[in-house]
C-alpha cells in the first residue's frame, strides 16, 4: 500500500469515527451527565491504553511531560466538559459545523508558536472562517426568546472547545518528539481522567451511574473505542507526520459526515445559513493553507 492511499484511508477512517461522536454523544448526554460521562469515557480510555503500551512495551517517555499535562487539561478535560455542557442543548449538527472546521485554522494559527510560519494567509483565512464561525452560530437562532439564549450560550461552548482542540494539536505535536502517538493518548487521557473525575462529583458525584441505560453504556463503547481510541491515535499520527497545522486539516472531513448522520439518525436539518457559514470556514481554512508554489507544501510538510 503506498503512502498516498495509506494517508487517504487514514484520514477517511478518523473522519468517521469523529462524525459519529457527533450523534453518539448527542444521544449520551440527553440520557447521562456529561461530566460524569466523560470522566468514565476517558478513566477507562487510559487503563486500556496504559495496558496497551506496557503490554506492547511502547515507552511513554519521562522527558518533556508539560505539553502532555497540557494537552490533557485542555485537549481532554476542558474540551470535552464544554462541547458536550453545549451538547445538551445544541443540536449535534451545530457542532459539526463549528468544530472541525474550525480547528485547521485555528491550529495553524497557534502552531506559529512552535516555529511554524504565520502568514497573512492564515491571517486572512482566520478572518473568513471566523465569518463563517459567526454564521454557523447566529444562522439558525430563532428571533427572541429563552431557548435562542441558551442555544447561543451552547454554541459558544462548542466554539471555545474548537480553540481547546487547537492546543491539544499543538501541544501533542511536542509531545511527540519524545513518544509515540499511542504513549501520547494513553498519557493525556490518563491526565483528562484526573481532572474529570473531581469534576463529575459536582454532578450527581455518580450516584446515578448504576441506574444509566444501556443505550448510554454502548455510546460510551463507542465513544472509548472509535472516538477516543482509533480516532486520536490516528490524529496525532497524521500530526507527528505532518506537522500540527496540515495533520489538522484532516478535521474538515468531518462536517459532512457528521451533518449526514444526524439527519439520518437524529432528524437535524441545518439551516441553509449554517451551511452557508460552513462553507465560508472551509473558504477560510482554503485561504490559509494556499500555497503560491508547490514547495511551500513540501516544506510544510516536513
Amino acid at each position: 500500500m503506498s503512502d498516498r492511499v495509506l494517508v487517504i484511508l487514514a484520514y477517511a477512517v478518523m473522519a468517521l469515527c469523529w462524525a459519529g461522536t457527533w450523534v453518539i454523544g448527542k444521544s449520551v448526554v440527553g440520557a447521562i451527565p456529561p461530566i460524569e460521562m466523560s470522566a468514565i469515557r476517558f478513566t477507562i480510555v487510559a487503563a486500556i491504553l496504559l495496558a496497551a503500551c506496557r503490554a506492547l512495551r511502547v515507552p511513554l517517555g519521562r522527558r518533556d511531560l508539560a505539553p502532555v499535562v497540557v494537552a490533557g487539561v485542555v485537549g481532554i478535560a476542558a474540551y470535552n466538559v464544554l462541547v458536550f455542557v453545549g451538547l445538551r442543548v445544541a443540536p449535534a449538527s451545530d457542532g459539526a459545523l463549528i468544530v472541525p472546521t474550525l480547528i485547521p485554522i485555528l491550529t495553524a494559527l497557534g502552531a506559529t508558536a512552535i516555529g511554524e510560519r504565520l502568514t497573512r494567509r492564515k491571517v486572512a483565512g482566520f478572518v473568513v472562517a471566523s465569518a463563517g464561525a459567526a454564521l454557523v452560530i447566529v444562522g439558525a437562532q430563532p428571533l427572541g426568546g429563552e431557548l435562542a439564549v441558551e442555544r447561543l450560550v451552547a454554541d459558544l461552548l462548542i466554539l471555545s472547545g474548537a480553540f481547546s482542540w487547537a492546543v491539544y494539536g499543538i501541544a501533542g505535536k511536542l509531545a511527540t518528539r519524545e513518544r509515540s502517538p499511542l504513549a501520547l493518548v494513553a498519557l493525556t487521557s490518563l491526565v483528562g481522567a484526573v481532572v474529570l473525575v473531581p469534576l463529575g462529583l459536582l454532578e450527581h458525584a455518580y450516584a446515578d451511574v448504576p441506574s444509566w441505560p444501556a443505550g448510554a453504556w454502548l455510546g460510551i463503547a463507542y465513544l472509548v473505542a472509535f472516538g477516543t481510541i482509533v480516532g486520536f491515535v490516528i490524529f496525532q499520527w497524521a500530526v507527528r507526520r505532518f506537522g500540527a497545522g496540515i495533520g489538522s486539516m484532516s478535521s474538515y472531513l468531518v462536517p459532512v459526515a457528521a451533518v449526514a448522520l444526524a439527519f439520518v439518525f437524529l432528524g437535524e436539518r441545518p439551516h441553509p445559513a449554517q451551511l452557508v457559514g460552513a462553507a465560508v470556514i472551509l473558504a477560510g481554512v482554503r485561504v490559509a493553507t494556499l500555497s503560491r508554489r508547490p514547495a511551500d507544501v513540501v516544506e510544510a510538510a516536513a
